[in-house]
């Protein structure tokens, strides 16, 4: 069974990479061509999983920062793995957005000459220093495991000797304690500055949209919260999922790790649902304005099925069941993970599409006739094909590192 499922794993995943290289291909030769956003709509499919993977990538570390800095014990060993995620799903967030720019190979331009009262250079730079130190704190504390993984050679040594950048650990037992408690302290220092820095990243992200007082639905001071809440929860939702895979595939029935990540993300999913209630309450209460309308055809519109489907049953209502009635079960926490963080990428949708749909002028949808001109979006074929390809590299980088690096269990089992 676990033979058969595998081998399903690994046709899904090139079935993604391939499906995704035909975009990707599609998009380097014909532009922007192919894809269904327009001068109304111009932030679609691709700007949806920018902001998905950057609340990954937050939540993720954030989740880290309660061990290393705030010492949460029965966490402990998921500390590494919730760093290296956070390192992966940051850059194929970058990636997504790399697609989406009309000038991709300027990119760099940010760096040579920012503009400094831009909020989106601002971002690039924060982004910039976060993976810096995301690196340097899964290195200090991986350093004398990779050390010794090179001391004991194979074929994996020299991969080794380059990551462990010439790191000796010590021999003695007393040393090496006394390695442990320095690099320690190191992380706690780093994470102390990670923390303010990954909520100004991500929290600058929901601060750019609440900015744009041309809609109404992102112009509110709870918008940043909202971002951090379900950056917590859909990272925390995900270091669920894998972290609990791979104890079932141990045969543990179910660790203190899973059980606590499982009260946090119920807690953190009952938040975020009470945040998102009160955002919505009150504009639908009354029942005018422009916040009404974009928030009706969130709810009862086309895209209805986008948030009672997507987010509220299969993201929401089934992973509560879940989280509170099989908090023993490293299956059903793992289903219960994976539920809500793939389906948040429909509450990302739901915060990027519905509000460009409603025009900032009545009659502005009339008044001009061309088919780049249309308030109507839904993601072509080839921008899907991009973000599976997007996904396709993700799962491969992880893949990578739970083989080669020792995230949870010593490397040289690997070699």
């Amino acid at each position: 069974m676990d033979k058969m499922l595998k081998v399903g794993l690994w046709v899904i995943w090139a079935g993604l990479l391939f499906f995704g290289s035909i975009g990707v291909y599609q998009r380097f030769s014909e532009g922007h061509a192919l894809a269904n956003y327009g001068s109304y709509v111009p932030w679609g499919l691709w700007v949806s999983a920018y902001i998905y993977f950057i609340g990954l990538s937050a939540g993720a570390f954030l989740l880290s920062s309660m061990i290393y800095v705030f010492g949460v014990e029965p966490l402990r060993k998921i500390g590494r793995l919730s760093l290296f995620v956070s390192a992966i799903t940051l850059p194929i967030a970058l990636l997504c957005i790399f697609f989406d720019l009309g000038q991709m190979w300027r990119f760099y331009e940010i760096y040579t000459r920012p503009n400094w009262s831009s909020m989106m250079a601002w971002m690039v730079w924060l982004y910039t220093a976060y993976i810096i130190l995301v690196l340097a704190e899964l290195w200090f504390d991986m350093r004398c495991d990779l050390a010794k993984a090179r001391e004991q050679g194979g074929l994996f040594a020299p991969l080794y000797a380059l990551l462990s950048l010439g790191w000796k650990c010590p021999q003695k037992e007393e040393e090496l304690q006394i390695c442990h408690r320095q690099s320690l302290k190191i992380l706690k220092v780093l994470g102390f500055i990670g923390i303010p820095l990954a909520i100004a990243f991500h929290g600058g992200v929901g601060a750019l949209f609440a900015t744009l007082s041309a809609k109404p639905i992102w112009h509110t001071g709870l918008f940043p919260i909202l971002f951090l809440t379900g950056a917590l929860l859909s990272g925390g939702a995900l270091i669920l999922a894998i972290s609990s895979w791979m104890e079932y595939h141990s045969g543990i029935k179910s660790s203190e790790t899973t059980r606590m990540l499982g009260k946090i993300v119920l807690g953190l999913l009952l938040l975020d649902l009470l945040l998102e209630f009160s955002e919505f309450s009150i504009p639908m209460w009354y029942g005018v304005g422009g916040e009404f309308e974009t928030l009706y055809g969130l709810l009862f519109g086309e895209f209805w099925f986008m948030f009672w489907i997507f987010h509220i049953l299969l993201g929401s209502a089934i992973p509560i069941v879940l989280l509170a009635f099989l908090p023993n079960s490293c299956l059903a926490m793992c289903f219960a993970g994976a539920l809500t963080a793939t389906t948040f990428l429909a509450v990302r949708l739901s915060i990027v599409i519905p509000a460009q749909l409603t025009p900032a002028l009545s009659g502005l949808k009339e008044a001009y006739r061309d088919h780049r001109l249309s308030f109507e979006y839904i993601p072509s074929l080839m921008e899907w094909s991009v973000v599976a390809f997007v996904v396709a590299i993700g799962i491969g980088l992880f893949y990578l590192g739970e083989r080669l690096l020792p995230l949870v269990k010593s490397p040289s089992k690997n070699a």
